[in-house]
């Protein structure tokens, strides 16, 4: 019996997590509601005891009426202040943790995700994945010119303009400064070309003023395809890659992985590793 009280108080005081202020208040009424009708049995129940041990000191029947008009209210009272707080504060923590999550995994000017958000998403994808690497033309000429908060402005557009363009089944994120990733997995990675494309377009198209003066911005990508189990480098590496031939190419063009053979001879792709053509790449 003692074990079965035990487990009883143990999960009443139990609180859990809570979506919202006013469901702090419902489980606190509640709780407080069934707290204030043991706290009645018990003294009912302690009464009783007493009664048969001959040790109240007054009428059962008055004892009766004070403990039922005081205990209840007075118990119930105080259990909803008590819960009130401890919900409230466990709410709080709770929301801060999340804002901190949040934070932790956004990238603050573009409002996507950053890098380590992104590669958590890939981490979990199972199965056929396309990626996309974009990259914005000119970036430095941008900040040279009109300034870097004109180039905070037009990573601000891009990302709306590539956020705009997702649809189900796709994450986008800005993993670089000028630099943004597309993730599709499952059927929808067939459209990557497609999809690069389609916010190739748009970010050509959006139009962008500093100062009443209009500038035109354009970007880059470069398309991949494979399975996650290879692992997010390869298919980065691959991407890049046909972003660096976009690049060398003209740029404000895509290009696919699959034509990487193709289009570095084209563009005299030079030799050597990875590590070595980013630099080039990302200042041009």
């Amino acid at each position: 019996m003692f074990d079965l009280v035990h487990l009883w108080v143990i999960r009443q005081l139990t609180l859990g997590e809570f979506s919202s202020r006013r469901a702090v208040v419902s489980k606190a009424a509640w709780m407080a509601a069934k707290i204030a009708v043991f706290a009645y049995l018990l003294n009912i129940v302690g009464h009783l005891i007493l009664v048969a041990l001959g040790l109240l000191p007054y009428p059962l029947g008055p004892a009766l009426v004070v403990a039922t008009m005081l205990t209840p209210p007075v118990s119930f009272i105080v259990a909803v202040i008590a819960y009130s707080v401890v919900g409230l504060a466990i709410y709080d923590l709770g929301m801060s943790r999340q804002r901190f999550e949040m934070l932790s995994r956004t990238d603050m000017l573009s409002g996507l995700m950053n890098r380590r958000a992104f590669l958590d998403t890939f981490e979990q994808v199972r199965g056929p994945v396309a990626l996309i690497v974009l990259d914005i033309d000119r970036f430095k000429a941008i900040n040279d010119t009109l300034g870097h908060k004109a180039g905070d402005d037009v990573i601000v557009r891009v990302a709306q303009t590539v956020t705009h363009a997702l649809g189900e089944g796709a994450t986008a994120a800005r993993i670089g400064g000028e630099e943004f990733a597309v993730l599709l997995a499952g059927p929808r990675m067939e459209s990557a070309s497609d999809l690069a494309e389609a916010i190739r377009q748009a970010v050509e198209d959006m139009g962008f003023e500093v100062a009443g003066r209009r500038i035109s911005v354009t970007v880059s990508a470069g398309v991949s395809e494979g399975v996650s189990g290879l692992g997010f480098s390869e298919l980065f590496s691959s991407a890049d890659r046909a972003l660096y031939i976009a690049k060398a190419g003209g740029r404000n063009r895509i290009v696919h992985a699959k034509d990487l053979a193709d289009a570095s001879r084209d563009a005299s792709y030079p030799a050597g590793s990875h590590a070595e053509m980013i630099p080039s790449r990302l200042t041009a």
